[in-house]
């Protein structure tokens, strides 16, 4: 999901809005998501959003990697994480994430 750069919190609810639409037509525990939020503005009510929309996905992610999260954003985001208890992770390079996201998806398998 690409969020990166987007500053409103209607170019968010867009973008959760169709990839909800995607996740939540798959088969529970079957996706491996990466999540670029590059540049995203974030906000108490982008806070909000995202925490339910992480929820909501809970029996359809095995796992989740997420790029771009610096600073403050980094801080907000592990604290979403904890609350959801998801098994998400943030890292700083997309072949970092990807190699990472393989493992928990071959963790799962085995």
């Amino acid at each position: 999901m690409d969020f990166s750069g987007l500053r409103t919190l209607e170019e968010i609810e867009a973008v959760i809005l169709v990839s909800k639409d995607f996740i939540h037509s798959q088969k529970d525990k079957s996706l491996l998501t990466l999540t670029n939020m590059d540049g995203m503005h974030f906000n108490n009510d982008i806070k909000n959003v995202f925490t339910e929309f992480i929820e909501s996905n809970k029996k359809y992610v095995i796992a989740g990697g997420v790029l771009g999260l610096s600073g403050l954003l980094r801080i907000i985001y592990n604290g979403v994480n904890r609350l959801t208890g998801r098994d998400i992770k943030s890292f700083e390079a997309q072949a970092e994430a990807l190699e990472w996201l393989i493992t928990r998806g071959q963790t799962v398998l085995a």
